[in-house]
């Protein structure tokens, strides 16, 4: 038997085994033609309240769209100060910069990838008015630490959870609570290559603040709450019918589509442990991880030659990210310079993401580890 190719995420195999869901879901939408702000959008919204355990969920247009309303929503002025981490996907500082705002980057930890608290602390000035921690790769920032300083500084916290939808945050309390669901607002995507993905762009806000809820929800439909009357200034950005149906049938096995995941990653940290060239994704302390991407540091090898011949082998393998937000030529600051950032940097020289989905079966894998040890260790 010829083993399937691999994919980065392979999204084929995945509609396969729910297909007839999926497709009834979606025959559903045709055969209403209700396809803008449809029931299966309200639906799909009460749903995702109820598995995140949160009081408001705004479904939107796609996940930039879902962190510029929240950030809209915190009536910010030109100006105003955000953190964020440097070592990102670059739309967590694009929506800080198209509404006028100053997006402050700071490093992040090396183990783990995400913002660093220490960082947040030194770039606090009178000017800052919110953190926007971003829980990269698929487990949380420390947001026990994030949320002590937002509230000892009076700042807002918007989480970034694009990456880590499922993952979940263990307080010292006891309280474990859903990544995006900490903060005054979360926000993910459902970009088709996400943990939870529809078939084309989609996004989410959450929230328990029910007056920022109502105003996100305003922003969100051209600032209106009453029809033809606009109260604020919105925009236009909504989750579609279908892709909401899509999302409902795919929703209920979200659970089952994390634990394949883990498993394919622990398959991962036991091959690459011991090899002295590869350092494996290390871990928050309170959070699990869903694992959006497996991502390792390679740091004894040249990474883009393992790339290059992972390629030659049928493995594809990706770099996220190879420009911090600090050196990106659209977000050029006098502030900031190369070597400003120094975990970021190195980070972004030599971080390499590996095959990771929910339809890895063992062949794959087995083709994968001994790859990549191979090529590495000789």
């Amino acid at each position: 038997m010829i083993m399937e190719k691999i994919q980065m995420v392979d999204l084929r195999r995945q509609y396969a085994q729910i297909k007839q869901q999926v497709d009834a879901e979606i025959e559903e939408v045709i055969s209403s033609t209700a396809f803008i702000k449809g029931p299966k959008v309200e639906q799909f919204q009460h749903n995702l309240e109820h598995f995140l355990g949160v009081k408001n969920v705004i479904p939107t247009g796609n996940g930039t769209d879902a962190l510029q309303i929240a950030l809209m929503a915190l009536g910010l002025k030109k100006g105003d100060e955000v953190i964020t981490p440097t070592f990102t996907f670059i739309a967590t500082a694009e929506v800080v910069a198209l509404l006028g705002l100053t997006p402050v980057v700071v490093d992040v930890d090396w183990d783990t990838m995400n913002i660093s608290v220490d960082a947040i602390r030194r770039a606090i000035t009178p000017k800052t008015k919110a953190i926007v921690p971003v829980h990269l790769f698929g487990q949380c920032a420390p947001m026990e630490e994030i949320l002590d300083i937002a509230k000892e500084h009076h700042l807002y916290v918007v989480e970034d959870a694009c990456q880590a939808i499922n993952a979940e945050y263990t307080f010292s309390d006891g309280r474990v609570v859903q990544a995006g669901c900490m903060g005054d607002i979360g926000c993910t995507s459902f970009f088709p290559s996400k943990n939870l993905g529809c078939y084309g762009d989609g996004g989410a806000i959450f929230t328990n603040n029910d007056e920022l809820a109502a105003r996100m929800r305003a922003i969100a439909n051209h600032g209106m709450i009453v029809r033809y009357h606009h109260d604020m200034v919105g925009v236009n950005s909504r989750l579609d019918s279908i892709q909401a149906a899509v999302l409902n049938a795919k929703l209920p096995h979200l659970d089952e589509y994390t634990a394949s995941r883990q498993k394919a990653s622990r398959r991962y940290d036991e091959a690459f442990k011991d090899n002295p060239k590869i350092l494996i994704p290390g871990h928050e302390a309170h959070s699990t991880h869903v694992f959006h991407q497996y991502t390792l540091r390679i740091v004894g090898f040249s990474r883009d030659l393992l790339k290059e011949k992972l390629q030659e082998k049928g493995i594809p393998a990706m770099i996220y990210y190879p420009v911090p937000l600090h050196l990106q030529k659209a977000y050029k600051d006098d502030r900031y310079k190369q070597g400003d950032f120094p975990v970021a940097e190195k980070l972004a020289d030599c971080v390499l993401s590996l095959p990771m989905h929910t339809h890895l079966d063992d062949e794959q894998l087995d083709y994968i580890i001994q790859s990549v040890n191979q090529i590495t260790m000789n």
